[in-house]
């Protein structure tokens, strides 16, 4: 039984667990094109939260789930997620030179290895994920269903599909309806992804993935509001990247569609209906309902 006092410990220690397992399926820098290998690295090592394969992880115990199988999908999760900050980062996008403190992809490699880093990232994804086969071929088919919901969320019906109108809508006024839907997939996507992954390879009945997906969709739409107010209220430093950035790309947020108090009330509100679905569930993990409480309410 995980609690408050010990969370910030195996926390830790979880995170230092992903690191190793990222690093064993990172790719060698060698060859004549050593240096996509090289720029790939730089972007997935250069820090962060590693919150989708640990949300994975964590469901996938959740659900009695105890196998390497899990690894691929964890490694393959953060290659993903990666790639998209790399081309988010990129000129034509946001325009950031620094992310987590460090700077981004294409100011240290230029703009075309930037765009082809990203593009290395999500192929390499796949190519880690189907590694889940060689693990465990007795479990074909519920690898096959997880590689299906990791290719569809991280595509033009997921994430890719929140980016595109998230692009269009820059500069134009939004609606709480079109806003809600460029972060349930921008955002929320991979994040169901993760938490989906997780309980399909361990087991789970369909009836607990349809709940953690919403789960999961919560605490995406509450991560990113969460998201909005920090780049209202918090400081380069503190967060390791430039803050007032959705104002400088003159997009519609929470904090400028709602405003901050009703933005504040919406996260623990959307937070708190994410902690009641995933008590209907009878399976229980302690870490895993204490991690959804950090990611929503953190500083940075």
């Amino acid at each position: 039984m995980v609690n408050y006092m010990n969370f910030k410990i195996e926390l830790e220690q979880r995170t230092k667990e992903i690191e190793q397992i990222l690093m064993k399926y990172l790719p060698q820098e060698e060859g004549h094109q050593h240096q996509i290998m090289e720029a790939m690295n730089y972007s997935i090592t250069a820090g962060g939260k590693r919150l989708r394969p640990m949300l994975m992880k964590e469901t996938y115990q959740l659900f009695g789930g105890n196998s390497q199988v899990i690894e691929p999908f964890m490694a393959a999760m953060e290659m993903i997620h990666t790639y998209s900050l790399v081309h988010d980062d990129l000129p034509a996008m946001d325009n950031d030179e620094y992310r987590r403190g460090k700077k981004t992809t294409h100011v240290v490699y230029g703009e075309a290895m930037g765009i082809l880093a990203g593009d290395a990232l999500l192929n390499y994804a796949f190519e880690t994920a189907v590694k889940a086969f060689e693990i465990a071929p007795e479990q074909s088919l519920t690898i096959g269903k997880a590689l299906g919901i990791l290719a569809e969320k991280a595509g033009i019906y997921g994430m890719i599909g929140g980016q595109v109108v998230d692009v269009l809508a820059t500069g134009k006024p939004l609606s709480r309806e079109e806003l809600d839907f460029i972060y349930e997939l921008k955002t929320g996507a991979l994040i169901k992804a993760s938490m989906m992954i997780g309980a399909v390879l361990a087991g789970a009945s369909e009836s607990n993935i349809s709940k953690i997906e919403q789960i999961a969709a919560d605490v995406g739409l509450a991560f990113q509001i969460q998201d909005d107010i920090l780049d209202v209220t918090s400081t380069t430093e503190e967060l390791g990247k430039p803050v007032k950035s959705d104002e400088k790309n003159e997009k519609t947020t929470y904090a400028t569609l709602r405003g901050l108090e009703q933005s504040e009330e919406d996260v623990a509100r959307i937070s708190e209906e994410a902690i009641c679905l995933l008590d209907e569930i009878e399976e229980k993990n302690s870490f895993l309902e204490l991690l959804i409480r950090e990611l929503i309410h953190r500083k940075k």
